[in-house]
């Protein structure tokens, strides 16, 4: 089959990856605009992009698909399908119908379990047991279109946000080329969301992972690391802010008032919580790279000890 990619970081990297290891054709390549990063912020292509240039791929990156000038450039490629992972991008109606077969979707959910822009991290965060991608048939609607594939995997205790992320990428591209090859023989069948059990995955913002000490400990473990590595967690001790970047919910509990250092150990840094105890493992001070609480002790530095408060 004739196909178009569209995407852009590197979740939709990986499913790349994997189609360009199929018999099918990818004809053409869509990605966000560069953007600038680094420190001289320079115009970086973005991992899909750069992929598609590696294996000689013609690049397509309207700042929109909204005109007719861009809707007619993809309709010249004359695709059978569409496939989009991550994009960015939000496909009129005409860019929908433009490909034979339509356009696929690459979702790192199991619809309709977490429509919306973040459903790694969110799935982690509410405790979610299992997760995996759903391929979907794509409509004008936001993640609701047909379920035409589902690959499952466990969320395991250690799992974080990162981990997850590139479990699912690789499960991503295993998937979407399995649905092409079901599309191909006719074997691919969709199956309609029940909008009940739909979740709205809201995009992350920095400001969440501001860390609040009245809720109970677990909580407060999984939204560590659901925001591990972005955007992250963070507390303040006075006039300083401090990013954990790795704490576990404890079975103790504690008469203090939320916030408060109980113990400073070397295998951890114990915090009263609204309901349990959570102890820090790994922190980062300001200025400073992230270490483990006996590489904070080692260096002689007086913080966060015992009867201090956290906000």
């Amino acid at each position: 089959m004739r196909l178009v990619f569209a995407g852009t970081p590197d979740f939709a990297a990986s499913a790349l990856r994997a189609i360009l290891g199929t018999h099918h054709t990818v004809v053409g390549v869509y990605s966000q605009p560069d953007r600038p990063a680094g420190r001289g912020r320079k115009l970086q292509p973005s991992p899909v992009k750069q992929v598609a240039l590696d294996n000689e791929i013609p690049v397509f990156q309207p700042e929109n698909l909204k005109s007719p000038e861009a809707q007619q450039e993809l309709a010249n490629l004359r695709p059978d399908v569409m496939i989009v992972a991550a994009y960015g991008l939000i496909l009129p109606e005409p860019v929908l119908k433009t490909p034979t077969h339509g356009c696929l979707n690459i979702h790192a959910s199991l619809l309709p379990r977490w429509r919306g822009a973040a459903p790694i991290q969110r799935a982690i965060a509410a405790g979610d047991r299992e997760t995996g991608i759903t391929i979907m048939q794509m409509d004008k609607g936001l993640d609701t279109g047909a379920m035409l594939l589902k690959s499952r995997t466990a969320i395991e205790a250690s799992d974080t946000g990162g981990s997850l992320h590139d479990r699912l990428a690789e499960l991503g591209g295993d998937a979407i080329v399995e649905a092409l090859n079901r599309l191909e023989n006719s074997e691919l069948v969709g199956e309609i969301q029940n909008d009940e059990d739909a979740c709205y995955a809201h995009k992350l913002s920095k400001e969440e992972g501001h860390i609040d000490w009245s809720q109970d400990a677990l909580t407060i473990e999984r939204l560590v690391r659901a925001f591990n590595p972005w955007p992250g967690t963070y507390t303040d001790l006075e006039e300083q802010r401090l990013r954990i970047h790795e704490a576990r919910a404890t079975e103790e509990q504690s008469q203090k008032p939320a916030g408060t250092v109980i113990r400073r150990e070397r295998e951890g840094i114990d915090i009263a919580c609204g309901n349990g105890i959570l102890r820090i493992t790994r922190l980062q001070l300001p200025g400073s790279r992230a270490q483990t609480v006996n590489d904070l002790i080692n260096g002689g530095k007086q913080l966060l000890l015992p009867g201090q408060e956290l906000r």
